[in-house]
């Protein structure tokens, strides 16, 4: 029994995406800064966009892809302590709606990005590298690998 805790999932990191609301509140954040960057003035439409789709990745690479443990005092015996949020989500299983919809969200704001900035190269190229940044990390087969020791410890 947790005493002073007020869920009852050992680490919280597992089920934080399936909490009610949380992928139309994600939905709506993505939207957010569309806006607020939409606002600043003589910044292009394409650049916005562009702009939208690299905060994205990186704000979604760093918090998913290199933090690691849990904000939480765990009775895991530190189990959690060397995996990254992505590898905590729904206890390390693979294919959940949670993962696939995380999955998925990085492609459709390409797929977005790409069309607004009418397949600009320099664009193009920019975006292309910023969605392989964070969908490498999510295959399957890289579930706990750190390339070139990067993130080991």
């Amino acid at each position: 029994m947790n005493v002073g805790t007020a869920h009852s999932e050992v680490n919280p990191n597992t089920r934080v995406m399936n909490s009610r609301g949380m992928w139309l509140s994600y939905i709506l954040g993505i939207g957010l800064l569309h806006i607020i960057l939409l606002s600043i003035p003589f910044v292009s439409v394409p650049v916005v966009w562009t702009l939208t789709n690299l905060i994205h990745n990186l704000c979604m690479y760093l918090l998913l892809h290199t933090v690691k443990g849990t904000p939480f005092e765990t009775p895991d015996q530190g189990k959690a302590r060397l995996l990254t949020h992505w590898e905590q989500m729904d206890y390390g299983v693979q294919f959940t709606a949670s993962r696939k919809f995380l999955t998925i969200t990085p492609i459709v704001l390409y797929i977005l990005t790409s069309f607004y900035t009418k397949y600009d190269r320099v664009h193009f190229v920019v975006n292309t590298v910023s969605l392989l940044t964070v969908l490498i990390p999510k295959l399957p087969q890289l579930h706990g690998v750190r390339i070139f020791g990067i993130n080991k410890y």
